[in-house]
């Protein structure tokens, strides 16, 4: 082993002792991450999809029923992979076919006054647009409480509503753009602790200040298309798609 050493150039035996390690391991500093947030809760989401389209398809189980007036019956349409359900058309002389889908109480449907997010996926042609057309709604706004995604006017303006238990004011946030134009869009009503945020499409588009006391606790049934079957109920005259309600 000397001789074989010995043979080796001097340089070649200087960097084998230059390199050897003489010391610990330089230390790897690592920065740590926060943990990934979990992923919203479903309370209830309607795809219209398969041989039962009105099965919720979260956990829960808040199947919806639909309820017609002067002989209105629901007619699923395609909509991407699936189907949708088209509500009426207008209608200018009585008796006008009326028709919601209505899931009774639950206390998941019940937010209080924690953050929550509700909406839909809705189809609008602009000759459609009417006063007032109500896609979903829990409770009334006249008494207790309630929340409401609505599309308003002729230029189809889609808008967030929230009342609280204990107070008269009425929260609306109203986006400054329509929708009633015969394509698909997403909206979402997101209520955090301090706002009420309407979303078109994936972008905010409106926002109202809420008190972080708001509370809404009621026993209203959860609608789908309107008030009631009956006359006057702010009837939607478009199509809908994946309805939910969330919280995170």
């Amino acid at each position: 082993m000397i001789a074989l050493l010995a043979l080796l150039p001097v340089a070649v035996l200087a960097a084998v002792v230059f390199f050897r390690p003489t010391g610990p391991a330089p230390a790897v500093w690592v920065t740590p991450t926060s943990p990934p947030a979990p992923p919203p809760l479903t309370l209830a989401h309607y795809d219209f999809d398969g041989p039962r389209p009105w099965d919720d398809t979260s956990r829960f189980g808040h199947h919806l029923t639909p309820f017609g007036g002067n002989r209105a019956r629901p007619r699923r349409v395609p909509h991407d992979a699936g189907r949708a359900v088209q509500f009426p058309r207008p209608c200018e002389r009585e008796p006008c076919p009326r028709l919601i889908l209505r899931v009774l109480s639950r206390p998941e449907l019940n937010p209080g006054d924690a953050p929550f997010s509700y909406g839909a996926t809705v189809r609008l042609a602009a000759r459609h647009t009417t006063d007032g057309q109500n896609v979903l709604q829990k409770g009334y706004s006249a008494e207790g409480s309630q929340y409401k995604l609505q599309i308003d006017g002729r230029p189809g303006q889609p808008s967030c509503v929230m009342r609280g238990e204990d107070s008269r004011v009425i929260h609306v946030a109203v986006a400054p753009i329509g929708v009633a134009d015969g394509t698909w869009h997403r909206l979402e009503c997101r209520r955090t602790r301090t706002d009420l945020i309407l979303f078109v499409d994936g972008s905010p588009h409106a926002a109202v200040r809420i008190p972080a006391r708001l509370r809404i606790d009621n026993a209203m049934s959860l609608n789908v298309g309107g008030k009631s079957a009956h006359a006057d109920n702010d009837q939607f005259h478009g199509a809908v798609d994946d309805i939910f309600l969330s919280k995170p």
